[in-house]
């Protein structure tokens, strides 16, 4: 059965599946402000790179990566309904902003 999919651009896909990881990303955090999300593409796969303040990296990754992998798996359906290979990698920022330096 080979089902015909909506013709769009790839850019314009990615674009969605940047605005998901970064809206999911911001309403798990406790500094939204400082979710950044960028994209990058290698050997035909899209990787998403999300970067969150250090403080909020539990809330991302969760009880043994649950919440990780839960992101993961809602990108890669997204993805793959838009015929898009995709990948999301997390990166801790340094200390956050609203954090006190220590000297």
């Amino acid at each position: 059965m080979n089902r015909k999919r909506p013709s769009r651009s790839r850019s314009h896909s990615e674009t969605d599946l940047h605005e998901l990881v970064e809206h999911l990303a911001k309403s798990l955090v406790d500094l939204p402000e400082e979710v950044r999300v960028e994209e990058q593409s290698s050997a035909g796969t899209s990787v998403l790179e999300l970067h969150i303040a250090s403080s909020d990296i539990g809330k991302i990754i969760g009880k043994h990566g649950k919440t990780a992998r839960a992101l993961r798996t809602v990108l890669n359906a997204a993805a793959e309904k838009q015929s898009i290979r995709c990948a999301l990698e997390i990166a801790e920022e340094g200390p956050s902003r609203h954090e006190p330096s220590t000297n």
